[in-house]
């Protein structure tokens, strides 16, 4: 029988932070910190990953912790005969398959351009040739579905060793890596010539700027990041709170895991500002950064290949270590809630995440004539639906289920939170739970959906 539980707290830690640091730490963080004026975005991010995103998280753990189940038994052990609470952990498995289905799509470019950057695609590469790699790559059937494919194969293949010889294996392993590659790349960039400007850009507040901007727009974005950041309301976390110890306080926990998230992307940062203020890019190039601007500041560095094929290393560690978390839910929940022994859920989850992540990868090639409301393409579809939709009113309902009375409570919430050393969530805080956070999180919903 599969142990399911960490061997050790770091474990516990590394692979949730894994699950939450993703390729929206490192892309969407510094592009939209480069359109929202830099220092004061950044601050703002910060105040908001404290008061809206570990509460959110300690929600999360807590149902896991208290249940011992994944989300859909989860719920139903600690809802009240007759409430239908566990219909939403339906919603969540739904909304991880969802992610999944462009997610690895994604996590496949990343891995697609270390191999580019390894094997010499860009030596000496002209801007026009940079530029169209991306390009070919998307246009390309068989690299899209084929990098795909690797991210899922490999993926289960990690799962089928199950919790602690699979997942918390290679998440600590990917984890420390990344760690260690995030902090060599910055030293390299922050070296560079007129780096400072860069690094003045994103660490010194510029009120001027920020009052061009708008003040309430800056706030709102900083508000969305960090809650998106930590990819809450979709139960991706709440199964690690089912396979970890009494022996630590969720809020210590919850704390130490947004720490390790936050200074991923404070550290991609570092490495992206210094490296277009050296070579005078626009840091706010929006989604093209990662695909087009990098890769064209690599090509003009001394060592650019290296230092390209690093910099995609640490990118397809950052992707992987969400996927294979997100796959250990999917994997958990089918097996548990339909009680079916692990190696049926796993084949299952890998036939169904496979087939259904193909139209994404054919979506800018076969499939490029389909287009949704707003004239968004397969993959901007299928995100507009899990973060504008699914996460936010995931997040509003375990926030409503954990504080109120129709739901599990506030109190039995409280214990669990507060169970074991460490910090400890206070009490005082009530109030701000039950009524202001989830305002806070429908406001996030309805500004996504304008």
């Amino acid at each position: 029988m599969e142990n399911k539980s960490f061997a050790s707290r770091l474990g516990f830690i590394l692979v949730s932070a894994g699950c939450a640091v993703g390729i929206g730490n490192v892309w969407k963080f510094p592009y939209v910190t480069g359109q929202n004026g830099g220092a004061i975005f950044v601050l703002l991010y910060l105040l908001f990953l404290c008061i809206l995103g570990v509460p959110v998280m300690t929600m999360e753990l807590a149902i896991g912790r208290a249940s011992r189940a994944s989300i859909v038994n989860g719920y139903k052990k600690l809802e009240r005969p007759g409430e239908k609470w566990h219909l939403h952990g339906w919603v969540c498995i739904l909304g991880c398959l969802l992610l999944m289905m462009y997610y690895t799509t994604v996590s496949g470019w990343m891995i697609a351009y270390a191999v580019k950057f390894a094997t010499g695609t860009f030596e000496g590469a002209a801007q026009e040739s940079v530029d169209a790699v991306f390009g070919a790559l998307l246009a390309s059937p068989t690299q899209m579905v084929g990098f795909m494919a690797v991210v899922v194969v490999f993926g289960f293949v990690v799962i089928s060793f199950g919790v602690q010889k699979g997942l918390e294996k290679v998440n600590k392993f990917m984890m420390i890596g990344l760690m260690l590659l995030i902090i060599v790349l910055a030293v390299r960039t922050v070296t560079l010539p007129g780096a400072s400007a860069g690094i003045s850009f994103y660490l010194k507040p510029n009120l001027q700027a920020t009052m061009e901007i708008g003040i309430g727009n800056v706030i709102v974005a900083a508000m969305n990041q960090a809650f998106f950041t930590l990819s809450l309301g979709v139960a991706a976390l709440e199964i690690f709170g089912s396979y970890m110890s009494d022996k630590h306080s969720l809020t210590g926990e919850a704390v130490r895991i947004g720490a390790l998230d936050t200074f991923v992307a404070l550290m991609a940062g570092l490495i992206i500002f210094p490296a277009c203020a050296s070579f005078g890019i626009s840091p706010d190039a929006g989604p093209s950064l990662i695909f087009i601007t990098l890769p064209s500041v690599f090509v003009n560095m001394s060592g650019g290949r290296l230092w390209g094929t690093l910099f995609f290393v640490f990118m397809t560690f950052a992707s992987f270590s969400t996927v294979t978390a997100v796959f250990e839910n999917l994997v958990a929940s089918i097996s548990e809630t339909f009680r079916i022994e692990r190696k049926k859920s796993i084949l299952y989850n890998f036939l169904a995440v496979f087939i259904l992540s193909i139209p994404c990868a054919l979506g800018y090639n076969v499939l490029s004539n389909i287009r949704f409301f707003g004239g968004r393409d397969i993959l901007d579809f299928e995100d507009f639906l899990v973060s504008n939709l699914i996460l936010p009113i995931g997040a509003v309902v375990f926030v409503l289920f954990c504080t109120h009375r129709f739901g599990w409570g506030f109190d039995n919430y409280l214990a669990e939170t507060n169970k074991g050393k460490g910090m400890k969530m206070p009490a005082a805080l009530k109030f701000y739970f039950q009524f202001v956070l989830p305002l806070l999180v429908i406001f996030i919903l309805i500004k996504g959906l304008i």
